[in-house]
């Protein structure tokens, strides 16, 4: 009724604004509690009853006997929503359609004799589903508002009515979602729910004897998770590369715990470890009642190999390049920069597997951007001459072969963007004097140069045209500090500094 007739009858009536997006809000975190009973849980947008409220699906196969049976499982989920302040109904059927019309529809009582459950829920046997539905109002079929009146001015009111009419002639008279939405309700046609998040591969869940926020029995749990989540993965010959640990708490709450792994991995100590730096980050809040863990993303674990190909490709190929020659004294007045020293042999390759436990504990501790490898491109603009990936990542056939030491010496330490320079050159075309960086003067002792660098050719224009050709100088300050600078259009630029 209008908002004006109802506070004439009723004066202290309180109202609120209806928000669409708090309800989404509110139903989904609903439906992430509901994880702790299935990971296939979805949020219900079909309500046709008028009457506002908000439903959930929840595909329950497998999982009754964890909670003591079909009725056990409906009783702790009814309970588990009125201990948040929702006031449920519940139903468990052998399809989503007539699940959903018992559990708005049925008469609230007794639950039959092929039911059970009492008034909040109820379980319908499969052999009693044709008779259940048959008691039903025509608008437990999720049908809209217009088709509902009409079956009911045509003497159509309850479901079994429509047993025995052909579906080819309730689609012409009703069109054909009256016939659809019949069939699925029955299992003729198969319904899919949609689950609200991916369903892991991989999930264990633990469920304690009453809510506990005890480390000890946090750490436990999670231990216990661990072993049975790795015997799963080894009997399909997986390895776990995300991993998520979830408490659902006493008070409705979720607690959550995501981290990573660099190669596929199914090893309890290390995953344990990995665990151990950041359990501290998850509060139990007031008792935790369930843990599950889920590892999101699983690869195949195959046999390990030795040695990083990557990193031992390029170490040799650095081995064996004699050091370059120090470069012509074309720098002007300035001197020409002593050759650098040779290098020394490289340290022996890590072992990939103790290799990728490293990288593991460095990337729990410093986050996932926060560890990198180079890998190179094909360019020779030095900024994008190699790209940040994953420090494990199989490098790339062509990437690989492109590790090669370039004709001249490059610095260490590259800037992410060059940095301009006020320098003094004898002549336009000698490295610069003196320049300041950062407000401090340095005197160039020693330089070599110039190596020109000019745009990619097969560019187009516009991006050529922004990318000036560049005169790269190696310089040698009167502190023994040397720098990688260059001239663009007749400015100066800083870009890298070497050790």
């Amino acid at each position: 009724m209008p908002l004006a007739d109802a506070r004439a009858i009723l004066p202290e009536l309180e109202t609120a604004a209806h928000d669409p997006a708090a309800d989404l809000r509110a139903l989904s975190a609903l439906a992430a509690w509901c994880g702790r009973f299935t990971p296939w849980v979805a949020p219900d947008r079909s309500a046709c009853d008028g009457g506002g409220a908000a439903g959930l699906l929840l595909d329950v196969t497998g999982c009754a006997h964890l909670f003591g049976g079909e009725a056990a499982l409906l009783g702790a989920l009814v309970e588990g929503l009125e201990r948040q302040g929702f006031a449920a109904r519940a139903a468990l059927a052998g399809t989503p359609g007539l699940a959903w019309a018992v559990a708005r529809f049925a008469p609230p009582g007794g639950a039959g004799p092929d039911t059970e459950g009492g008034t909040a829920g109820r379980v319908v046997a499969p052999d009693a589903a044709r008779a259940t539905l048959a008691e039903l109002p025509v608008a437990a079929l999720r049908l809209t508002p217009g088709q509902v009146e009409l079956l009911e001015r045509l003497g159509l009111r309850r479901v079994g009515d429509l047993y025995d009419l052909p579906a080819g002639s309730l689609a012409r008279r009703f069109g054909p979602m009256v016939a659809h939405r019949l069939a699925q309700a029955l299992g003729r046609v198969k319904e899919a729910i949609s689950p609200l998040t991916p369903v892991p591969p991989f999930v264990e869940r633990l469920a304690l004897p009453e809510p506990s926020d005890a480390p000890e029995a946090i750490v436990l749990g999670l231990e216990t998770l661990i072993l049975a989540l790795c015997r799963r993965l080894e009997e399909r010959g997986r390895g776990a590369r995300r991993l998520v640990f979830t408490l659902y708490r006493a008070d409705g709450s979720l607690g959550h715990l995501k981290l990573g792994t660099s190669r596929p991995s199914r090893e309890p100590q290390h995953l344990q470890r990995l665990f151990a730096q950041r359990l501290e980050q998850v509060d139990p809040g007031f008792g935790v009642e369930v843990m599950t863990l889920a590892a999101t993303a699983a690869e195949p674990l195959t046999a390990l190999q030795s040695v990083l190909p990557c990193a031992a490709a390029v170490s040799a190929r650095e081995a064996a390049t004699p050091a370059s020659p120090a470069f012509a004294a074309e720098a002007g007045p300035a001197r020409a920069l002593a050759a650098p020293p040779p290098r020394k042999a490289p340290p022996e390759a890590l072992p990939a597997e103790a290799l990728g436990e490293v990288v593991d504990r460095l990337v729990n501790r410093l986050g996932a951007t926060g560890v990198t490898r180079r890998e190179p491109r094909e360019s020779h603009i030095p900024e994008r001459a190699a790209a940040a990936v994953a420090p494990m990542e199989a490098a790339a056939a062509a990437s690989a072969a492109a590790w090669q030491r370039p004709q001249r010496p490059r610095p260490l330490r590259l800037l992410p963007r060059a940095q301009p320079i006020e320098a003094m050159a004898l002549l336009p075309d000698h490295p610069p004097a003196r320049f300041r960086w950062r407000r401090l003067l340095h005197r160039v002792a020693a330089a070599e140069g110039p190596e020109r660098l000019s745009p990619e050719w097969w560019h187009a224009e516009p991006v050529k045209a922004a990318e000036p050709q560049r005169d790269y100088f190696r310089v040698e300050d009167d502190d023994g500090r040397r720098y990688w600078v260059y001239r663009a259009e007749g400015r100066w630029y800083l870009h890298g500094l070497f050790a």
